[in-house]
């Protein structure tokens, strides 16, 4: 083990995964502590959508990934007797970001492809049953208390930096001292994943959400012949033996019977909403379920924590490697918390209304359409204030990723680094050190009827694909390529 480390990541799910292959790709030195020997083999997060495939997109494992997931056509929202209340298409068309908007998938597999292409990077070292027992901060470094979970043996590293991945009850969060900030929904579900044993297409794709205060549930149909369902439990099931198959298959039997399939898990979950208060602090970083935990009704749980490792994945690079100043790390925290709070305030309101006694008024009084209907549709908020060009409307909006002259997705072109959308290279004579890609409109009919949607001469995109900042003349732009070499170097 190398006794030096650029960031050590602590927890190896999706997130820490996803921030491993990032930073690995940096070029960066990296060391991950799991304390679980292997792969947790069972279901857990089932949904992502198409930010989170783009993310994916950048680490290199789309191509294998599409192999294992199902393309998710929507929600729907119905009462106790299946009448449809609300719906939540999702088209079966690519976003404008290159992917479709909802995928269902297998945590498992996910969790095997991610850490195959960590794998494949030499400056990424993985050190599974490994629980980390103690983190110190200095001057300069973090020092790491580990301990191999199987034989008893104490090593320690140190490392620029520490990122706690480890989940709900993280060491690192303990450490940084600060509590979380409660929203105040705690609810107890049940969770079960079976595989069918023989066809019910009558269960349908459609994701549903049976809204009942009675008893509310969701079921969720994923890739292959996996099902789940979540349903709320009320005070007197907590006397039940949620263990025992006869009383799972009870709850179950408004939908399918053992006939249909076998169990393959049950769990309670507590449902809660919770936002860290301060998510650094000096060396330490928190990422995933450490930093958030939302209902999962939304299904944007685990898509939050990918979202934070984009984030801090290329602003850790550009401090470790080109000096960027403190208020860039600071960044990461203003940015993801807002941005964090916004999907668990939506997942809280759309829990509240499937308990509500009165669903259908509720649910149209909440997401009312101009044809009368009552439909969702998804959110795509800004991420919060941290850096951009100042007073410029879109810094902070997802770009879209523009499909290129050479059938090539635009994030392919760009890599790992940042991108200039402009309207004509002739514009860009007096910056010939923009260290980034550039795309030129005058070649690529995709750039220029984008600069044309925005009213601009140019965009540029930040690494993890949020907009910096734009420009409308070449003085504008002069500003921002100044701007954005201020930022990070």
């Amino acid at each position: 083990m190398l006794s030096h480390y650029d960031v050590a990541i602590i927890g190896y799910g999706p997130t820490g995964a996803t921030l491993a292959n990032l930073l690995g790709q940096h070029g960066l030195s990296v060391v991950v502590f799991e304390r679980e020997a292997d792969i947790y083999k069972l279901p857990r997060a089932v949904h992502f959508d198409d930010e989170v495939m783009r993310i994916f997109q950048s680490t290199g494992i789309c191509e294998q990934l599409l192999k294992t997931v199902r393309i998710n056509p929507g929600m729907r929202f119905v009462d106790s007797s299946g009448n449809l209340l609300m719906d939540w298409p999702r088209p079966p068309e690519v976003s404008s970001q290159g992917w479709n908007t909802s995928y269902r998938f297998h945590q498992p597999d996910l969790e095997s492809i991610l850490r195959k292409s960590v794998n494949e990077l030499p400056n990424v070292h993985v050190h599974s049953g490994h629980s980390v027992l103690s983190v110190s901060t200095h001057s300069d470094h973090a020092t790491l208390q580990v301990e191999d979970v199987d034989g008893q043996q104490l090593v320690s590293t140190n490392a620029d930096f520490v990122i706690g991945c480890d989940g709900a009850r993280s060491t690192i969060r303990a450490l940084i001292g600060e509590p979380m900030q409660d929203f105040g929904f705690r609810e107890k579900w049940l969770v079960v994943d079976v595989i069918l044993t023989r066809p019910r297409p009558d269960l349908g794709d459609h994701s549903i959400q049976h809204c009942d205060a009675e008893r509310s549930a969701t079921y969720v149909r994923g890739p292959g012949n996996r099902r789940r369902w979540e349903i709320a439990l009320k005070e007197w099931d907590m006397a039940l033996d949620l263990s025992d198959a006869g009383t799972i298959w009870q709850l179950l039997s408004a939908w399918i019977s053992p006939e249909d399939a076998e169990l393959e898990r049950n769990a309670v979950y507590e449902f809660r909403s919770r936002v860290a208060k301060t998510w650094s602090s000096g060396r330490l970083f928190l990422a995933g379920d450490a930093a958030h935990q939302m209902p999962p009704f939304m299904g944007q749980g685990m898509c939050a924590g990918i979202r934070d490792a984009a984030n801090l994945a290329w602003k850790l690079a550009a401090h470790i490697k080109h000096g960027a100043n403190q208020k860039l790390l600071d960044s990461y925290a203003s940015e993801r918390r807002s941005h964090a709070e916004q999907y668990v305030q939506m997942s809280m309101r759309l829990g509240g209304l499937i308990n509500a006694s009165k669903t259908q008024e509720a649910l149209a009084a909440a997401f009312p359409q101009e044809d009368g209907s009552t439909r969702l549709e998804s959110i795509a908020p800004p991420i919060g204030p941290g850096i951009g060009f100042d007073g410029d409307k879109h810094c902070g909006h997802l770009s879209k990723q523009l499909l290129l002259a050479n059938s090539k997705m635009m994030d392919d072109q760009l890599g790992l680094s940042p991108g200039l959308i402009v309207e004509s290279s002739n514009l860009l004579l007096n910056h010939s050190t923009f260290t980034g890609e550039i795309i030129d409109a005058q070649t690529e009919k995709a750039a220029q009827e984008y600069l044309a949607e925005l009213g601009v001469v140019a965009v540029l995109v930040r690494p993890d694909r949020y907009i910096f900042g734009v420009a409308t003349n070449s003085t504008e732009l002069d500003n921002l390529i100044t701007s954005w070499s201020e930022t990070v170097s």
